[in-house]
């Protein structure tokens, strides 16, 4: 489904590349995990892979689509999860999901329906027409969701897509993405939250400065390395315990 062949990204002024000759290969319905420490170019593979930023050098494809020749088609095909709330906070839940649904094509009818089931499925129907900036986090982040699929599309990228939630919120988002998945929808996602990760990815890379260090399994990941009982201990023991802060 995503053909990424020596990609790389080095934003203007910066002394190091972001994203460093990176080559790697995702099939169709995985669910497929993005881990490295901050700044280890997670975000920014993703933007360059979601159009939303120019690669420096290299290539990727999208079921079969170049980034080169066919930027709107695949802007068509894919759904993005970005790290911050991107809704309109004076606007009503309602009102959030016609307006994105509405820049897919959705339209009338078929627009309504979409929202009315996405709401219903995530706990938020009572909510419909109650103003953004009312919700809570974990309430944002599941409009955060629907607003990405209501399209319906063949790649959903997720950008720590259950960080600052309760543990209700996060299930949720979690099982919803899960049946999406089993349905055909073929997944990148970030996050922090490993042990979330060891149990919702098909496959994982971990990734630092730039570069995939190691990828496959979790089970596997787990089962390579002597000392490790989880997942959290195989990154650690790839990326190192010293702090990773930056500005």
């Amino acid at each position: 489904m995503i053909k990424i062949n020596h990609l790389s990204k080095k934003y203007k002024g910066a002394e190091f590349f972001s994203v460093s000759e990176l080559s790697l290969n995702i099939d169709e319905q995985e669910i497929f995990g993005l881990l490295g420490p901050n700044g280890a170019g997670k975000t920014t593979l993703i933007s360059m892979l979601s159009s939303l930023i120019k690669p420096t050098s290299g290539s990727f494809s999208i079921n079969g689509l170049t980034y080169q020749e066919h930027k709107k088609e695949l802007k068509q095909l894919i759904g993005i999860v970005p790290q911050e709330y991107a809704l309109y906070p004076s606007l009503t839940a309602f009102e959030n999901l016609s307006y994105f649904g509405s820049t897919y094509g959705l339209k009338g009818k078929d627009l309504k329906d979409k929202i009315h089931n996405h709401l219903e499925t995530l706990g938020l129907s009572k909510f419909a027409h109650k103003k953004i900036s009312t919700f809570s986090g974990g309430m944002k982040r599941r409009i955060n969701l629907i607003a990405s699929i209501l399209h319906e599309p063949k790649v959903l990228f997720l950008d720590e897509p259950t960080v600052g939630v309760d543990v209700q919120s996060k299930n949720v988002i979690i099982d919803h993405l899960k049946k999406l998945n089993a349905s055909g929808t073929t997944m990148i996602y970030t996050s922090h939250h490993l042990n979330e990760a060891e149990d919702f990815c098909t496959r994982v890379a971990i990734i630092d400065n730039g570069k995939i260090i190691t990828k496959g399994k979790p089970s596997e990941l787990i089962t390579s390395h002597q000392e490790a009982n989880n997942l959290e201990d195989v990154f650690l023991a790839i990326t190192g315990k010293a702090l990773r802060d930056y500005a």
